[in-house]
């Protein structure tokens, strides 16, 4: 089988689809994230969590919601991860019974004579965009409900790929040139109204920073079509000669406890991947430990995709970690999922 990569979609057995979870896995197997459910195995009283498609209907999980319902009823989809010393969701190759990528989604929807206001919409901004940036559509895919035909056509938002931190660079300066121009193109953040209905429940992050720092990501944006307004995201993945799999069995992962800290980005070239990582610099240690120096910012959380840029000063609260390699050993930060998530905090000191 092809190696599979972020944002890829695995289905195994009983019809569970599981995202492919960044790209540091163990031999013959994927860390993932799981998605959606059919009705036949799953139900949620969520009112957001139903998805049709194909005549079948799924579920889509929320929040923790997928990792309990890996672990109490199909632990056989985890996988161990040695330098953790505990086992993740995931899926083992052998176990995967179908694959849906999301490059080759993109093309089966632009081929299609299918014509509805979702659709017709798509074709308009991925063609723009593309145009815009120079960067090919092939370098670009779907995910979420167009990936997997649970779209609905008055409803749904496009969500996109996009492939390689070349064509992240030019797409971000497209959608910068597209926002500025009064187009039909619009910047997600640029106003209050986008947390409207949002629970926020950070606890260091305030509303009004995350709309700063979410605006200037460029990757989040309206579409203002004929018959509706469509919001649409461009989730960055790695071109397949940027990924290096970090997994390595003789690694050892300890978590020391809670820190706070002041830092100074020095490289944000993988902030935009999954797990993000900012190599930092000139740390002062505000709780915690004062004699380590951690010597890079690790997360898993979504909000904290391209948060800071080289150069910026950083606050941060999450977890210090001890990393102990054959190389030697080395503290990080790190952000992600587990007690005291919405504690977690990355955002710009100085502004």
């Amino acid at each position: 089988m092809p190696p599979l990569r972020d944002r890829d979609a695995i289905i195994v057995a009983e019809g569970i689809i599981f995202r492919v979870y960044g790209y540091w896995h163990p031999p013959g197997a994927y860390v993932c994230d799981v998605e959606y459910a059919p009705s036949s195995i799953y139900r949620s009283e969520d009112p957001r969590a139903p998805r049709t498609g194909g005549g079948k209907t799924y579920y889509k999980f929320y929040a923790d919601g997928g990792l309990r319902f890996v672990l109490e009823k199909y632990p056989q989809y985890t996988v161990y991860y040695r330098p953790l010393g505990r086992r993740l969701v995931g899926v083992h190759e052998e176990q995967i019974r179908a694959v849906r990528l999301p490059q080759k989604a993109l093309e089966r929807l632009l081929a299609s004579t299918s014509k509805n206001t979702l659709l017709d919409a798509l074709r308009e901004v991925i063609t723009t965009v593309s145009d815009e940036a120079g960067v090919k559509i092939g370098n670009f895919g779907v995910f979420g409900s167009l990936l997997h035909g649970f779209y609905h056509p008055e409803y749904s938002d496009l969500d996109f790929t996009v492939y390689g931190g070349e064509a992240l660079e030019k797409l971000r300066e497209a959608l910068k040139t597209l926002y500025g121009r009064r187009s039909a193109y619009q910047n997600e953040f640029s106003s209050p109204e986008a947390l409207r209905g949002k629970r926020w429940r950070f606890l260091h992050y305030t509303p009004e920073e995350y709309l700063w720092h979410q605006r200037r990501k460029l990757i989040y944006g309206v579409y203002l079509g004929e018959k509706r307004r469509i919001k649409f995201e461009f989730e960055p993945v790695k071109e397949w000669h940027e990924i290096r799999n970090e997994y390595d069995p003789e690694t050892r992962i300890t978590r020391l406890g809670w820190v706070r800290a002041k830092a100074t980005v020095v490289d944000d070239s993988e902030s935009a991947f999954m797990p993000s990582v900012y190599q930092i610099d000139e740390t002062r240690i505000l709780e915690g430990p004062q004699n380590i120096k951690p010597y890079r910012i690790l997360s898993y959380v979504e909000e904290y995709r391209l948060q800071a840029f080289t150069g910026e000063r950083v606050y941060v609260e999450g977890w210090l970690e001890r990393l102990e390699d054959p190389s030697g050993v080395r503290h990080q930060i790190t952000l992600s999922y587990g007690p005291r998530y919405y504690e977690q905090t990355l955002k710009v000191a100085e502004r």
